[in-house]
């Protein structure tokens, strides 16, 4: 009896062997792009205003970058917003940049310079319409925006392109029926009451340009409900990538006194081109998807970012090298 049952523990634990050998093998595999000789050289990363989350993001992935691929040198380069980060990527100016996914289908339905090479590298958070007041003004619904004097964003943003597309569905004309500005998240919400009566902005939640404002009640969101927003699909086109949702009450407690505030939002994307190195591409999502947690600590919408959402890059086709990344963490 005392064989068979020492037959039986041997089989038992060479079992267990074997499986903890597949479990060790299966560890290196996935750890074993970080035992390589990271990729280096020089990339141009396009992200947004200097108080806009996309700027914010960028500094702090280059950081994380930095410590992963320490022999990448990664070029920082402001701009107005998604559309003009969607036009830099296509037409070569920069090799990587964020922006929201109506900007690029709107690009590429527009049929503009180097369309058919944009890629996605990852999903990461997404973009809430935010449209704020003075705390004292009669302005209460979208349409009451008409006649106003109303920042819309810069012209090469995607604020401007979801401003006109919201301002549409409420009837209003953009260039007729409002007195438009080109303030961005940098002026807009300092001149409100002194020159501005309403003011566009999407962006991450919060935004740090807004924020501020919001700790003293300086100012007020604005809903755009569900019906107005059911308008703005019914433009078609990239206005499919709006969705229904809510400004969460902790965004801007000291403005929005308990009270969630309805909104649309849109989902940001990471983006490059078809001929961007993939062994590099690979490497950028990898560190993007790790360092999640350490940008989120500073930017609180990048908390969001998953390897289980980050895949669907929709309306773009994932780049070669951010797919080998995805396909050496499926589960």
């Amino acid at each position: 009896m005392s064989h068979v049952l020492s037959r039986i523990g041997r089989r038992r634990a060479l079992r267990g062997a074997a499986a903890g050998l597949v479990v060790l093998g299966l560890l290196l595999w996935w750890a074993a792009p970080w035992r390589e000789e990271a990729p280096g050289g020089t990339i141009t990363m396009s992200t947004g205003t200097r108080a806009g989350v996309y700027q914010k993001y960028g500094e702090l992935l280059r950081t994380a970058l930095g410590k992963n691929m320490p022999g990448l040198e990664v070029r920082l380069e402001t701009s107005d917003g998604s559309w003009e980060n969607v036009r830099r990527v296509a037409t070569g100016q920069a090799d990587f940049a964020l922006a929201a996914a109506d900007a690029v289908e709107t690009y590429r339905q527009e049929g503009r310079t180097g369309a058919e090479g944009l890629r996605g590298v990852a999903r990461l958070y997404d973009d809430y319409v935010q449209l704020a007041v003075a705390p004292g003004s009669g302005i209460r619904t979208v349409a009451d925006l008409r006649g106003k004097r109303v920042a819309i964003g810069p012209p090469k943003s995607g604020v401007r392109l979801i401003a006109d597309r919201v301002l549409r569905a409420a009837g209003i004309d953009p260039e007729q029926d409002i007195v438009p500005s080109a303030d961005g998240i940098d002026t807009g919400p300092g001149r409100l009451g002194h020159g501005l009566d309403a003011f566009f902005w999407s962006g991450g939640l919060p935004t740090d340009g807004l924020k501020k404002y919001t700790e003293d009640s300086a100012l007020r969101l604005v809903p755009i409900d569900a019906s107005l927003i059911a308008k703005v699909h019914d433009q078609g086109g990239a206005a499919r990538h709006y969705r229904a949702t809510s400004i969460p009450e902790s965004a801007y407690p000291g403005s929005q006194h308990g009270s969630a505030v309805p909104t649309m939002a849109v989902s940001n994307l990471l983006i490059t081109r078809a001929d961007a190195d993939p062994r590099l591409t690979e490497w950028l999502t990898r560190v993007v998807l790790k360092s999640r947690d350490g940008i989120g600590a500073h930017v609180h919408s990048a908390q969001l970012v998953d390897v289980r959402t980050a895949i669907y890059t929709d309306p773009l086709r994932l780049h070669e090298g951010a797919r080998r990344y995805y396909r050496s963490v499926k589960p």
